[in-house]
Protein backbone atom coordinates (compact mmCIF):
# COMPACT_ATOMS: atom_id res chain seq x y z
CA UNK A 1 0.00 0.00 0.00
CA UNK A 2 3.02 2.41 0.98
CA UNK A 3 5.45 1.31 -2.10
CA UNK A 4 4.64 3.73 -4.39
CA UNK A 5 4.43 7.01 -2.22
CA UNK A 6 7.32 6.40 -0.34
CA UNK A 7 9.34 6.46 -3.89
CA UNK A 8 7.31 9.68 -4.55
CA UNK A 9 8.87 11.23 -1.28
CA UNK A 10 12.18 10.22 -2.05
CA UNK A 11 11.98 12.77 -5.27
CA UNK A 12 12.61 16.41 -4.30
CA UNK A 13 9.76 17.45 -6.37
CA UNK A 14 7.34 15.19 -4.57
CA UNK A 15 9.13 16.14 -1.16
CA UNK A 16 8.29 19.64 -2.02
CA UNK A 17 4.58 19.42 -2.24
CA UNK A 18 4.17 17.18 0.85
CA UNK A 19 6.08 19.79 2.85
CA UNK A 20 3.79 22.25 1.43
CA UNK A 21 0.61 20.62 3.23
CA UNK A 22 0.84 22.94 6.95
CA UNK A 23 0.10 20.87 9.79
CA UNK A 24 -3.16 22.30 11.45
CA UNK A 25 -2.75 23.88 15.11
CA UNK A 26 -4.90 22.07 17.01
CA UNK A 27 -5.92 23.64 20.04
CA UNK A 28 -7.26 21.19 22.48
CA UNK A 29 -6.53 18.19 24.15
CA UNK A 30 -7.53 15.50 21.62
CA UNK A 31 -8.33 11.56 22.70
CA UNK A 32 -5.20 9.12 22.34
CA UNK A 33 -4.07 7.22 19.41
CA UNK A 34 -0.88 6.14 17.41
CA UNK A 35 2.22 8.58 17.00
CA UNK A 36 1.93 10.65 13.85
CA UNK A 37 4.85 11.25 11.54
CA UNK A 38 5.07 14.67 10.16
CA UNK A 39 2.92 14.96 6.55
CA UNK A 40 2.34 11.60 6.92
CA UNK A 41 0.40 10.95 9.75
CA UNK A 42 0.00 7.15 10.66
CA UNK A 43 -0.17 5.97 7.13
CA UNK A 44 2.88 3.68 7.87
CA UNK A 45 0.77 2.34 10.91
CA UNK A 46 -2.09 1.50 8.63
CA UNK A 47 -2.78 -2.03 7.87
CA UNK A 48 -2.78 -3.15 4.23
CA UNK A 49 -6.32 -4.21 3.95
CA UNK A 50 -7.41 -0.76 4.48
CA UNK A 51 -8.79 2.05 6.52
CA UNK A 52 -11.64 0.08 8.56
CA UNK A 53 -8.97 -2.79 9.67
CA UNK A 54 -6.42 -0.37 10.58
CA UNK A 55 -9.23 1.81 13.11
CA UNK A 56 -10.66 -1.30 14.40
CA UNK A 57 -6.94 -2.34 15.32
CA UNK A 58 -6.64 0.81 16.74
CA UNK A 59 -10.04 0.90 18.82
CA UNK A 60 -8.70 -2.68 20.53
CA UNK A 61 -5.42 -0.41 21.36
CA UNK A 62 -6.59 2.65 22.68
CA UNK A 63 -10.76 2.08 23.30
CA UNK A 64 -13.99 3.18 21.62
CA UNK A 65 -12.79 6.87 20.93
CA UNK A 66 -9.31 7.66 19.60
CA UNK A 67 -7.40 10.27 17.56
CA UNK A 68 -5.93 9.15 13.62
CA UNK A 69 -3.38 11.44 11.79
CA UNK A 70 -4.75 11.14 8.12
CA UNK A 71 -1.85 12.36 6.52
CA UNK A 72 -1.73 15.72 8.27
CA UNK A 73 -4.83 16.19 9.43
CA UNK A 74 -6.03 14.63 12.89
CA UNK A 75 -9.61 12.77 12.62
CA UNK A 76 -11.49 11.90 16.14
CA UNK A 77 -13.08 8.45 15.38
CA UNK A 78 -15.97 7.27 17.20
CA UNK A 79 -16.97 3.52 17.83
CA UNK A 80 -19.34 1.07 19.44
CA UNK A 81 -22.87 2.32 19.48
CA UNK A 82 -22.60 4.11 23.17
CA UNK A 83 -19.86 6.35 21.64
CA UNK A 84 -21.36 6.87 18.27
CA UNK A 85 -25.22 7.57 19.96
CA UNK A 86 -23.36 10.56 22.89
CA UNK A 87 -21.66 12.38 19.98
CA UNK A 88 -24.49 12.67 17.10
CA UNK A 89 -27.68 12.36 19.37
CA UNK A 90 -26.81 13.57 23.34
CA UNK A 91 -24.33 16.32 21.60
CA UNK A 92 -26.20 16.36 18.23
CA UNK A 93 -25.42 20.13 17.54
CA UNK A 94 -21.51 20.22 17.97
CA UNK A 95 -21.33 17.13 15.71
CA UNK A 96 -23.36 18.39 13.04
CA UNK A 97 -20.81 19.85 10.45
CA UNK A 98 -20.05 17.79 7.45
CA UNK A 99 -16.62 16.82 6.87
CA UNK A 100 -15.02 16.01 3.22
CA UNK A 101 -14.58 13.07 1.27
CA UNK A 102 -11.47 13.40 -0.69
CA UNK A 103 -12.29 12.14 -3.82
CA UNK A 104 -15.41 13.52 -4.37
CA UNK A 105 -14.51 17.25 -2.80
CA UNK A 106 -13.19 18.58 -6.01
CA UNK A 107 -17.01 18.03 -7.44
CA UNK A 108 -18.91 19.19 -4.45
CA UNK A 109 -16.42 21.76 -2.39
CA UNK A 110 -19.64 22.06 0.08
CA UNK A 111 -22.70 22.44 -2.02
CA UNK A 112 -25.46 20.23 -2.11
CA UNK A 113 -27.35 18.90 1.11
CA UNK A 114 -24.89 16.28 1.61
CA UNK A 115 -22.07 17.89 1.89
CA UNK A 116 -23.10 21.53 2.89
CA UNK A 117 -22.59 23.24 6.04
CA UNK A 118 -24.09 25.74 7.95
CA UNK A 119 -27.24 27.43 6.49
CA UNK A 120 -26.51 26.46 3.50
CA UNK A 121 -27.40 22.55 4.53
CA UNK A 122 -30.33 23.78 7.17
CA UNK A 123 -31.65 25.76 4.02
CA UNK A 124 -31.22 22.74 1.33
CA UNK A 125 -32.06 20.09 3.90
CA UNK A 126 -35.21 22.02 4.92
CA UNK A 127 -36.50 21.68 0.84
CA UNK A 128 -34.99 18.74 -0.04
CA UNK A 129 -37.21 16.99 3.08
CA UNK A 130 -40.26 18.93 2.62
CA UNK A 131 -39.96 18.87 -1.58
CA UNK A 132 -39.40 14.90 -0.97
CA UNK A 133 -42.63 14.54 0.91
CA UNK A 134 -44.64 16.46 -1.31
CA UNK A 135 -43.99 14.46 -4.04
CA UNK A 136 -44.50 11.27 -2.56
CA UNK A 137 -42.23 10.15 0.35
CA UNK A 138 -44.26 9.93 3.60
CA UNK A 139 -47.76 9.64 1.51
CA UNK A 140 -48.93 6.55 -0.06
CA UNK A 141 -48.06 7.61 -3.47
CA UNK A 142 -44.46 6.82 -2.59
CA UNK A 143 -45.59 3.53 -1.58
CA UNK A 144 -47.75 3.02 -4.59
CA UNK A 145 -44.81 3.77 -7.31
CA UNK A 146 -42.25 1.53 -5.66
CA UNK A 147 -45.46 -1.16 -5.88
CA UNK A 148 -45.27 -0.04 -9.59
CA UNK A 149 -41.90 -0.24 -9.69
CA UNK A 150 -41.58 -3.42 -8.84
CA UNK A 151 -44.03 -5.32 -10.92
CA UNK A 152 -42.33 -3.59 -13.89
CA UNK A 153 -39.27 -5.51 -12.59
CA UNK A 154 -40.79 -8.30 -12.25
CA UNK A 155 -42.45 -8.20 -15.84
CA UNK A 156 -38.54 -7.57 -16.63
CA UNK A 157 -37.48 -10.67 -14.27
CA UNK A 158 -40.00 -13.30 -16.19
CA UNK A 159 -38.16 -12.28 -19.37
CA UNK A 160 -35.34 -13.85 -18.55
CA UNK A 161 -37.49 -17.27 -18.31
CA UNK A 162 -34.70 -18.67 -15.71
CA UNK A 163 -31.81 -17.92 -17.24
CA UNK A 164 -28.73 -16.38 -15.06
CA UNK A 165 -28.56 -13.22 -14.35
CA UNK A 166 -26.00 -10.27 -13.11
CA UNK A 167 -28.94 -8.62 -11.11
CA UNK A 168 -26.31 -5.49 -10.38
CA UNK A 169 -28.26 -2.88 -13.20
CA UNK A 170 -31.79 -3.71 -12.74
CA UNK A 171 -31.12 -3.10 -8.80
CA UNK A 172 -30.07 0.06 -9.96
CA UNK A 173 -32.67 0.97 -12.73
CA UNK A 174 -35.65 0.24 -9.60
CA UNK A 175 -34.02 2.39 -7.11
CA UNK A 176 -32.55 5.09 -9.33
CA UNK A 177 -36.35 5.75 -10.75
CA UNK A 178 -37.65 5.91 -7.58
CA UNK A 179 -36.04 8.94 -6.91
CA UNK A 180 -36.11 10.05 -10.58
CA UNK A 181 -39.54 10.11 -10.24
CA UNK A 182 -39.75 12.72 -7.24
CA UNK A 183 -36.31 14.33 -8.55
CA UNK A 184 -36.93 14.20 -12.27
CA UNK A 185 -41.16 13.90 -12.40
CA UNK A 186 -40.07 10.36 -14.58
CA UNK A 187 -39.13 6.82 -14.58
CA UNK A 188 -36.83 5.14 -17.32
CA UNK A 189 -36.82 2.13 -19.16
CA UNK A 190 -34.59 -0.81 -18.01
CA UNK A 191 -33.65 -0.87 -21.37
CA UNK A 192 -32.72 3.15 -21.70
CA UNK A 193 -29.17 4.01 -23.09
CA UNK A 194 -28.84 7.19 -21.27
CA UNK A 195 -30.02 5.93 -18.01
CA UNK A 196 -28.00 2.68 -17.99
CA UNK A 197 -24.71 4.92 -18.79
CA UNK A 198 -25.95 7.50 -15.79
CA UNK A 199 -25.81 4.44 -13.36
CA UNK A 200 -22.96 2.58 -14.96
CA UNK A 201 -20.84 6.09 -13.79
CA UNK A 202 -22.54 6.15 -10.37
CA UNK A 203 -21.61 2.37 -9.50
CA UNK A 204 -18.17 3.06 -10.95
CA UNK A 205 -18.04 5.87 -8.90
CA UNK A 206 -18.86 4.54 -5.81
CA UNK A 207 -16.66 1.51 -6.67
CA UNK A 208 -13.50 3.73 -7.32
CA UNK A 209 -14.52 5.60 -3.90
CA UNK A 210 -14.32 2.34 -2.13
CA UNK A 211 -11.11 1.33 -3.89
CA UNK A 212 -7.83 0.93 -2.01
CA UNK A 213 -6.45 4.07 -4.26
CA UNK A 214 -9.55 5.82 -2.76
CA UNK A 215 -8.71 5.08 1.12
CA UNK A 216 -5.19 5.73 0.03
CA UNK A 217 -6.25 8.96 -1.41
CA UNK A 218 -7.90 10.05 1.66
CA UNK A 219 -4.85 10.07 3.45
CA UNK A 220 -2.51 12.14 1.52
CA UNK A 221 -4.87 13.84 -1.16
CA UNK A 222 -2.69 16.97 -0.68
CA UNK A 223 -0.37 15.19 -2.82
CA UNK A 224 -1.37 12.34 -4.72
CA UNK A 225 -3.90 14.90 -6.22
CA UNK A 226 -0.82 16.46 -8.65
CA UNK A 227 -0.73 12.86 -10.04
CA UNK A 228 -2.91 10.36 -12.50
CA UNK A 229 -5.05 7.91 -11.00
CA UNK A 230 -8.77 6.95 -9.80
CA UNK A 231 -9.40 10.46 -8.28
CA UNK A 232 -9.52 12.06 -12.11
CA UNK A 233 -11.95 9.05 -13.64
CA UNK A 234 -14.26 10.09 -10.25
CA UNK A 235 -14.51 13.60 -11.07
CA UNK A 236 -14.66 12.93 -14.78
CA UNK A 237 -17.53 11.01 -13.99
CA UNK A 238 -19.73 12.98 -11.70
CA UNK A 239 -19.13 16.45 -14.08
CA UNK A 240 -20.73 13.73 -16.54
CA UNK A 241 -23.52 13.34 -14.71
CA UNK A 242 -23.72 17.36 -13.54
CA UNK A 243 -24.02 17.97 -17.36
CA UNK A 244 -26.73 15.09 -17.88
CA UNK A 245 -28.91 16.82 -14.64
CA UNK A 246 -27.84 20.72 -16.27
CA UNK A 247 -29.46 19.24 -19.58
CA UNK A 248 -32.38 18.02 -17.71
CA UNK A 249 -32.85 21.40 -15.53
CA UNK A 250 -32.99 23.42 -18.82
CA UNK A 251 -35.83 21.03 -19.95
CA UNK A 252 -37.48 21.59 -17.06
CA UNK A 253 -36.94 26.22 -17.15
CA UNK A 254 -38.83 25.57 -20.44
CA UNK A 255 -41.66 23.29 -19.37
CA UNK A 256 -42.17 24.76 -15.96
CA UNK A 257 -45.76 25.92 -14.81
CA UNK A 258 -45.64 27.83 -11.68
CA UNK A 259 -49.12 26.76 -11.35
CA UNK A 260 -48.49 23.18 -11.13
CA UNK A 261 -44.51 22.06 -10.20
CA UNK A 262 -44.89 18.48 -11.18
CA UNK A 263 -41.20 17.85 -9.39
CA UNK A 264 -38.54 18.61 -7.04
CA UNK A 265 -36.57 20.47 -10.13
CA UNK A 266 -39.54 22.53 -10.33
CA UNK A 267 -39.97 23.46 -6.85
CA UNK A 268 -36.59 24.41 -7.06
CA UNK A 269 -36.73 26.76 -9.53
CA UNK A 270 -39.87 28.63 -8.32
CA UNK A 271 -38.14 28.87 -5.08
CA UNK A 272 -34.92 30.12 -7.34
CA UNK A 273 -37.16 33.09 -9.00
CA UNK A 274 -38.51 33.70 -5.67
CA UNK A 275 -35.33 34.70 -4.26
CA UNK A 276 -33.68 36.29 -6.95
CA UNK A 277 -33.37 39.24 -5.32
CA UNK A 278 -31.62 38.20 -2.38
CA UNK A 279 -27.80 38.08 -2.66
CA UNK A 280 -27.28 35.49 0.07
CA UNK A 281 -29.82 33.15 -0.92
CA UNK A 282 -28.82 29.40 -1.08
CA UNK A 283 -30.95 28.63 -4.07
CA UNK A 284 -28.46 28.95 -6.79
CA UNK A 285 -27.60 27.04 -9.96
CA UNK A 286 -24.77 25.59 -8.70
CA UNK A 287 -26.67 24.29 -5.47
CA UNK A 288 -29.79 23.07 -7.64
CA UNK A 289 -27.38 20.53 -9.68
CA UNK A 290 -25.27 19.25 -6.70
CA UNK A 291 -28.53 18.99 -4.52
CA UNK A 292 -29.72 16.65 -6.92
CA UNK A 293 -26.49 14.65 -7.93
CA UNK A 294 -26.62 14.27 -4.02
CA UNK A 295 -29.98 13.37 -4.12
CA UNK A 296 -29.77 11.19 -7.42
CA UNK A 297 -26.41 9.52 -5.98
CA UNK A 298 -27.92 8.89 -2.36
CA UNK A 299 -31.07 7.07 -3.76
CA UNK A 300 -29.84 4.74 -6.03
CA UNK A 301 -26.46 3.54 -5.02
CA UNK A 302 -26.83 2.62 -1.08
CA UNK A 303 -30.46 0.73 -1.75
CA UNK A 304 -29.30 -1.11 -4.89
CA UNK A 305 -26.10 -2.33 -2.85
CA UNK A 306 -28.07 -3.42 0.21
CA UNK A 307 -30.73 -5.61 -2.67
CA UNK A 308 -27.85 -6.94 -4.50
CA UNK A 309 -26.25 -8.09 -0.91
CA UNK A 310 -29.81 -9.07 0.00
CA UNK A 311 -30.50 -12.02 -2.84
CA UNK A 312 -26.42 -13.21 -2.65
CA UNK A 313 -27.10 -13.95 1.25
CA UNK A 314 -30.70 -15.48 0.08
CA UNK A 315 -28.37 -17.57 -2.11
CA UNK A 316 -25.54 -18.75 0.30
CA UNK A 317 -28.70 -19.17 3.00
CA UNK A 318 -31.89 -20.55 0.72
CA UNK A 319 -33.82 -21.55 4.21
CA UNK A 320 -33.90 -18.28 5.21
CA UNK A 321 -35.29 -17.34 1.82
CA UNK A 322 -37.80 -20.06 1.97
CA UNK A 323 -39.07 -18.98 5.41
CA UNK A 324 -39.42 -15.77 4.08
CA UNK A 325 -42.03 -17.12 1.33
CA UNK A 326 -43.80 -19.31 3.92
CA UNK A 327 -44.58 -15.71 5.74
CA UNK A 328 -45.38 -14.16 2.47
CA UNK A 329 -47.74 -16.91 1.81
CA UNK A 330 -49.46 -17.03 4.90
CA UNK A 331 -49.58 -13.25 5.09
CA UNK A 332 -50.04 -11.97 1.70
CA UNK A 333 -50.67 -14.72 -0.54
CA UNK A 334 -49.48 -15.29 -4.00
CA UNK A 335 -51.35 -12.55 -5.96
CA UNK A 336 -52.24 -9.55 -3.84
CA UNK A 337 -48.79 -7.42 -4.48
CA UNK A 338 -46.74 -6.88 -0.99
CA UNK A 339 -47.90 -3.63 0.92
CA UNK A 340 -46.11 -1.66 4.09
CA UNK A 341 -48.87 -2.47 5.65
CA UNK A 342 -48.24 -6.34 5.69
CA UNK A 343 -44.60 -5.28 7.63
CA UNK A 344 -46.56 -5.19 11.29
CA UNK A 345 -47.37 -9.02 10.39
CA UNK A 346 -44.27 -10.34 8.90
CA UNK A 347 -41.85 -10.27 11.76
CA UNK A 348 -39.84 -12.78 10.40
CA UNK A 349 -39.15 -10.54 7.08
CA UNK A 350 -38.70 -7.93 9.13
CA UNK A 351 -35.89 -9.14 10.79
CA UNK A 352 -34.13 -10.76 7.58
CA UNK A 353 -34.31 -7.48 6.05
CA UNK A 354 -32.42 -5.90 9.05
CA UNK A 355 -30.06 -8.46 9.42
CA UNK A 356 -29.14 -7.78 5.53
CA UNK A 357 -28.49 -4.04 6.41
CA UNK A 358 -26.36 -4.88 9.39
CA UNK A 359 -24.32 -7.20 7.70
CA UNK A 360 -24.32 -5.57 4.37
CA UNK A 361 -22.80 -2.61 6.68
CA UNK A 362 -22.97 -0.33 3.59
CA UNK A 363 -21.17 2.65 4.81
CA UNK A 364 -19.03 1.45 7.12
CA UNK A 365 -17.25 4.32 8.23
CA UNK A 366 -20.15 6.33 8.51
CA UNK A 367 -19.96 9.89 6.39
CA UNK A 368 -17.52 12.29 8.03
CA UNK A 369 -18.41 14.76 10.44
CA UNK A 370 -16.92 18.43 11.86
CA UNK A 371 -17.42 19.49 15.31
CA UNK A 372 -18.91 23.14 14.74
CA UNK A 373 -17.06 24.40 17.68
CA UNK A 374 -14.64 23.29 20.18
CA UNK A 375 -16.09 20.39 21.99
CA UNK A 376 -16.01 18.54 25.11
CA UNK A 377 -16.31 14.89 24.99
CA UNK A 378 -15.62 12.03 27.54
CA UNK A 379 -13.09 14.66 29.13
CA UNK A 380 -11.61 15.31 26.10
CA UNK A 381 -11.33 18.73 24.47
CA UNK A 382 -11.56 18.75 20.54
CA UNK A 383 -11.16 22.03 18.35
CA UNK A 384 -13.36 23.49 16.29
CA UNK A 385 -13.58 22.36 12.71
CA UNK A 386 -11.94 18.64 13.75
CA UNK A 387 -13.05 16.09 11.32
CA UNK A 388 -15.10 12.98 12.82
CA UNK A 389 -15.35 9.44 11.81
CA UNK A 390 -18.54 7.82 13.47
CA UNK A 391 -17.27 4.04 12.61
CA UNK A 392 -21.01 2.73 11.60
CA UNK A 393 -19.59 -0.86 11.16
CA UNK A 394 -18.37 -1.16 14.98
CA UNK A 395 -22.01 -0.50 15.96
CA UNK A 396 -23.71 -2.61 13.45
CA UNK A 397 -20.62 -5.62 14.84
CA UNK A 398 -20.86 -4.24 17.97
CA UNK A 399 -20.51 -7.65 20.03
CA UNK A 400 -22.20 -6.48 23.15
CA UNK A 401 -25.39 -6.05 20.73
CA UNK A 402 -25.07 -8.31 18.12
CA UNK A 403 -24.23 -12.54 19.36
CA UNK A 404 -22.29 -13.53 16.42
CA UNK A 405 -21.66 -10.24 14.74
CA UNK A 406 -19.62 -11.59 12.13
CA UNK A 407 -22.27 -14.08 11.28
CA UNK A 408 -25.50 -13.18 8.90
CA UNK A 409 -28.46 -14.39 11.52
CA UNK A 410 -31.66 -12.99 11.23
CA UNK A 411 -32.22 -14.18 14.95
CA UNK A 412 -30.04 -11.36 16.10
CA UNK A 413 -33.66 -8.98 15.39
CA UNK A 414 -35.89 -11.27 16.60
CA UNK A 415 -36.94 -11.70 20.64
CA UNK A 416 -37.61 -15.42 22.21
CA UNK A 417 -41.31 -15.37 21.07
CA UNK A 418 -40.90 -14.60 17.40
CA UNK A 419 -41.60 -10.59 17.19
CA UNK A 420 -39.23 -8.28 15.96
CA UNK A 421 -37.15 -6.36 18.42
CA UNK A 422 -35.53 -3.27 18.58
CA UNK A 423 -31.39 -2.96 18.69
CA UNK A 424 -29.92 0.52 19.73
CA UNK A 425 -26.77 -0.71 17.74
CA UNK A 426 -28.60 -0.99 14.50
CA UNK A 427 -27.88 2.30 13.37
CA UNK A 428 -27.18 2.23 8.90
CA UNK A 429 -28.82 5.48 8.43
CA UNK A 430 -26.81 6.95 11.24
CA UNK A 431 -28.08 8.95 13.79
CA UNK A 432 -28.60 12.51 14.97
CA UNK A 433 -29.18 15.42 12.48
CA UNK A 434 -26.90 14.19 9.64
CA UNK A 435 -29.42 11.33 9.84
CA UNK A 436 -29.80 9.80 6.39
CA UNK A 437 -32.42 12.12 4.37
CA UNK A 438 -33.96 8.89 2.52
CA UNK A 439 -33.76 7.09 5.53
CA UNK A 440 -37.87 6.37 4.97
CA UNK A 441 -38.22 5.74 1.11
CA UNK A 442 -35.24 3.07 1.81
CA UNK A 443 -37.01 1.32 3.87
CA UNK A 444 -40.04 1.12 1.90
CA UNK A 445 -38.32 0.20 -1.45
CA UNK A 446 -36.43 -2.33 0.78
CA UNK A 447 -39.08 -4.12 1.88
CA UNK A 448 -41.55 -3.83 -1.06
CA UNK A 449 -39.30 -5.09 -3.52
CA UNK A 450 -37.54 -7.81 -0.99
CA UNK A 451 -41.02 -9.03 -0.81
CA UNK A 452 -42.46 -8.69 -4.28
CA UNK A 453 -39.34 -10.74 -5.75
CA UNK A 454 -39.93 -13.66 -3.52
CA UNK A 455 -43.36 -13.85 -3.94
CA UNK A 456 -43.27 -14.43 -7.68
CA UNK A 457 -40.10 -15.97 -7.91
CA UNK A 458 -37.31 -18.68 -5.89
CA UNK A 459 -33.85 -17.78 -6.21
CA UNK A 460 -31.05 -20.02 -7.52
CA UNK A 461 -27.26 -19.70 -8.14
CA UNK A 462 -25.14 -22.24 -9.86
CA UNK A 463 -22.61 -22.15 -7.02
CA UNK A 464 -23.31 -24.37 -3.75
CA UNK A 465 -24.34 -22.40 -0.96
CA UNK A 466 -21.24 -23.25 0.79
CA UNK A 467 -19.40 -22.09 -2.03
CA UNK A 468 -20.57 -18.61 -2.12
CA UNK A 469 -18.14 -15.95 -0.77
CA UNK A 470 -19.58 -13.01 0.57
CA UNK A 471 -16.66 -10.98 1.28
CA UNK A 472 -16.89 -7.05 0.10
CA UNK A 473 -15.47 -6.81 -3.50
CA UNK A 474 -14.15 -3.19 -2.25
CA UNK A 475 -14.20 -1.72 1.13
CA UNK A 476 -13.61 2.06 2.02
CA UNK A 477 -16.02 4.23 1.83
CA UNK A 478 -18.69 2.04 1.09
CA UNK A 479 -18.99 -1.93 1.07
CA UNK A 480 -19.27 -2.98 -2.58
CA UNK A 481 -20.55 -7.19 -2.79
CA UNK A 482 -18.93 -9.35 -5.13
CA UNK A 483 -20.67 -9.64 -8.63
CA UNK A 484 -22.40 -12.58 -8.94
CA UNK A 485 -25.22 -14.63 -11.10
CA UNK A 486 -28.72 -15.32 -10.03
CA UNK A 487 -31.21 -17.17 -11.70
CA UNK A 488 -35.14 -16.21 -10.79
CA UNK A 489 -37.29 -18.64 -11.27
CA UNK A 490 -41.12 -18.07 -11.83
CA UNK A 491 -43.17 -19.64 -8.77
Amino acid sequence: MHTNILKALRSPAGLLLLLVQRHPKAHGRLPPGPCPLPLLGNLLQMDRRGLLKSFQRFQEKYGDVFTVHLGPRPVVMLCGAEAIREALVDNAEAFSGRGKIAIVDPVFQGHGVVFANGNRWKVLRRFSLTTMRDFGMGKRSVEERIQEEAQSLIEELRKSKGALVDPTFLFHSITANIICSIVFGKRFHYQDQEFLKMLNLFYHTFSLSSSMFGQLFELLSGFLKYFPGAHRQVYKNLQEINAYIGHSVEKHRETLDPSAPQDLIDSYLLQMEKEKSNPHSEFSHRNLILNTLSLFFAGTETTSTTLRYGFLLMLKYPHVAERVYKEIEQVIGPHRPPALDDRAKMPYTEAVIHEIQRFADLLPMGLPHIVTQQTSFRGYMIPKDTEVFPLLSTALRDPHYFENPDTFNPDHFLDANGALKKNEAFIPFSLGKRICLGEGIARYELFLFFTTILQNFSVASPVAPEDIDVTPQESGVGKIPPTYQIRFLPR
